[in-house]
């Protein structure tokens, strides 16, 4: 690590947003460029930074800065350029030599302790004086208070964020209650500021370490899928994390009620924004689920077997069942699993809507779930996201509150709405959906209850079948063309428990009996990148590897890294990138990994012209690095429907390879050909649920790289990991008002 003193003589580019700066240096007379993130960084400032000297391929030397802190000059000559920076508004060049002429070394002492003297010189004014006084003291505060933070091993960045939001009450939130900044400051969690209460000499049983303790316990508990805690499971975990009596943890819980950060509803403990999104959907599904048309206007049965024949469909009588109550519900459930007919069914429900003149709108959770929901119906669906007409989020700080203009005081226009997946859409996305939904709108939901349940806190899906409070159709015939698929047919033999057969007579499953891990690597490489795109017509890049595991010799980790090696091999052709652990390179195929609503996109024409643009990227969205600007510091990133994405290198955390994912992170998609790597594992997630949403992801070929007794382990493990969720729980309490 080496330090060097100078002032930024000329910032070249900052990032407003995350604060990454490429400057010029001046130190002892020599020219530096620096690069890191300074965020809060002016022209003029003198600093004392710490880093290494990196060679960078186009731009040669330069200073990677890995910290770096504020100093005042001391001198008149470093006194002028600060002022004459454009560091105080109001002041340049030529007024800042005649401020230090006339008051030397003497000048920032001046300026703070008698700005009056200020109109000693020609051009400043008694206003002018006070507003140049109060910029530097503004100034000198958040250099103190960074200076103060620093000792506590907090970044700039953080610093200047925590500075905005408390300014110099920051050093009283510091001693009395630390753990504000986990509840205010976005990127501040509990651990951080458990530490630094530590470090300030709060007591380890201080109330306001109870309570910051169990609202990160119930918020770890929602990133496992959770709504609520059982009091007696949230006094467990909290008292194991804070080292304190259980007792504690409930009277504090309590006293987090009173503050309504909590809800407590019989021994179950919800953060509040989980209790009433639930509460709400709950009463906005009651409001929705009138009978639309009465017994008697109900189209008679051969009314809807024309529809049939002229649509050469074939139903059976829950099809037929289904498609009647879209049309006299305000809320239908259909449910199957694959090669069922949902599909056929929803096409039936759209014929008889679009022969009444009804406006119907079709979306999907993701992207390429949109998409195989317009291929299979002929209409475009969208994603739900896009449907909502998604603003952004708002600022970083509340990156969770998400903005749509469809909402209730902007409804959706539409007769009739059919969402597709619903395993996969999460509380949170549900209480917008039906935010924008009013009565007398249909709205009819589809999916597979046996499939994994949402990345997002929740199980609507499941809740509301199980509620019993609405007109639910769960098909179960699987038709003659999906019985030829022996992929549909062993999906439902594992979904009931039963053994199948492994013999390879199957023309779309197979499994390949291996034991030794470099020979499963050596077999998945020939897989994707030589027989099974021949086999299923298909290019490697559509070929998915899914996966158990993220860590672990054949978690998605581990095969990203050999993959990229086999199927994106590096060469001189293609651009670069590293990033902590990561090689992103041109052509490679990523995955993002958290939901940023402020990403902007846009779809460009074949002449480069683009042709539309939103905003907002998912956890799950998978696309194609197609180019790696080291100059702008950025790479772009096409998705689905063509739409690209601009990513600074400092969002790159949000990337990952995706040659392999996690069976979890497939759902909602479909690949022509899916492999999965099945060896050993812990027995709680090796289970039916997991290999049956694995195995229905493939549309034309599954092959299991692994051991046979693995999969029949799975097929006989019925466990699941238990989400607690009330939401059928709440629609029964509204219903039964």
């Amino acid at each position: 690590m080496e330090t060097v003193n100078g002032y930024v003589e000329h910032i070249i580019f900052q990032n407003n947003d995350n604060g990454y700066t490429v400057m010029n240096l001046v130190s002892d007379g020599d020219e530096i460029i620096c690069v890191g993130t300074c965020k809060g960084l002016g022209q003029g400032e003198n600093i004392t930074a710490q880093g290494e000297y990196v060679e960078h391929p186009s731009y040669g030397v330069q200073f990677k800065l890995s910290s770096y802190r504020i100093v005042m000059p001391e001198d008149g000559a470093g006194m002028e350029r600060y002022l004459g920076s454009g560091a105080v508004k109001g002041v340049g060049p030529a007024l800042a030599s005649r401020i230090v002429r006339r008051f030397g070394d003497d000048t920032f002492r001046i300026i703070e302790e008698e700005p009056e003297r200020l109109t000693e010189i020609r051009g400043i004014s008694e206003r002018k004086a006070r507003e140049i006084a109060v910029q530097m003291e503004e100034k000198r505060d958040l250099r103190d208070a960074v200076v103060y933070l620093q000792k506590f091993g907090i970044s700039n960045t953080l610093a200047v964020k925590i500075y905005e939001a408390y300014g110099t009450e920051l050093y009283g939130i510091m001693k009395e209650n630390p753990y504000r900044l986990a509840e205010d400051i976005h990127g501040v969690g509990f651990k951080m500021a458990d530490e630094l209460a530590a470090r300030t000499g709060v007591r380890a049983d201080s109330e306001y370490r109870i309570r910051s303790g169990i609202l990160y316990t119930l918020m770890q508990a929602v990133g496992e899928g959770n709504c609520y805690l059982p009091m007696e499971n949230l006094m467990g975990k909290a008292a194991e994390l804070l080292g304190v009596p259980g007792e504690n943890i409930r009277l504090q819980a309590e006293n987090l009620m009173m503050d309504k950060k909590v809800v407590i509803k019989e021994e179950q403990v919800f953060l509040s924004a989980y209790y009433y999104a639930e509460l709400n959907c709950a009463r906005m599904l009651h409001d929705l689920n009138v009978p639309l048309v009465s017994q008697e206007a109900m189209p008679d049965t051969g009314t809807l077997k024309r529809l049939v024949e002229i649509g050469d469909m074939e139903l059976d009588e829950l099809q037929f069942q289904a498609v009647s109550e879209s049309i006299r519900s305000g809320v239908t459930i259909l449910s199957g699993g694959p090669g069922t007919g949902k599909t056929t069914t929803i096409n039936m429900m759209i014929k008889y809507f679009e022969a009444e003149g009804m406006d119907i709108f079709l979306a999907a959770p993701t992207g390429r779930a949109a998409k195989r929901m317009t291929e299979a119906t002929g209409f475009e669906a969208k994603t739900i996201h896009r449907m909502l007409e998604l603003n952004s989020a708002l600022p970083e700080e509340n990156s969770r509150k998400v903005r749509f203009a469809r909402n209730r005081e902007n409804p959706l226009e539409a007769d009739v709405i059919i969402i597709d997946e619903m395993s996969m859409v999460d509380i949170l996305l549900f209480q917008s959906l039906l935010d924008a939904i009013v009565p007398g709108t249909r709205l009819v939901l589809v999916g597979d209850v046996n499939q994994l349940p949402s990345v997002g806190p929740g199980q609507v899906l499941r809740d509301l079948i199980c509620s019993q409070c609405f007109h639910a159709v769960e098909l179960k015939k699987i038709f003659r063309q999906a019985e030829e698929s022996d992929i549909v047919v062993n999906a439902h033999r594992i979904n009931r428990g039963e053994q199948i057969s492994l013999d390879n007579k199957s023309k779309d499953f197979f499994l390949l009996e291996r034991s030794d891990i470099n020979v499963i690597y050596k077999h998945m490489i020939q897989l994707v990148s030589e027989k099974l795109p021949r086999y299923v017509k298909a290019s490697p890049y559509d070929i998915q590897i899914l996966t158990p595991m993220r860590k672990g010799s054949l978690g998605c980790e581990t095969l990203n890294g050999i993959l990229q090696r086999y199927l994106n091999p590096a060469d001189g052709k293609k651009k670069e990138h590293i990033s902590g652990d990561t090689i992103y390179r041109e052509g490679d195929k990523v995955m993002q990994i958290k939901n940023n609503y402020q990403l902007e996109w846009e779809i460009v024409s074949r002449y480069g012209i683009p042709v539309d643009k939103g905003v907002g990227v998912f956890n799950g969205d998978m696309g194609r690095i197609l180019e790696i600007n080291e100059a702008a510091s950025c790479l772009v990133v096409e998705y689905d429907e063509q739409r690209r994405v601009t990513y600074p290198f400092s969002l790159l955390e949000e990337l990952e390879l995706s040659y392999a994912i996690t069976i979890h992170k497939s759902q909602g998609s479909e690949y022509p050909a899916v492999i999965m790597p099945l060896l050993t594992g812990p027995r709680l997630l090796f289970n039916r649920n997991l290999l049956y949403t694995a195995i229905t992801r493939a549309k034309s070929c599954v092959t299991i790289l692994g051991s046979s007794n693995v999969v029949r382990g799975m097929i006989d493990n019925a466990s699941e990991n238990r989400r607690y969720t009330a939401l059928a729980s709440r629609i029964r309490e509204v219903c039964n008002m």
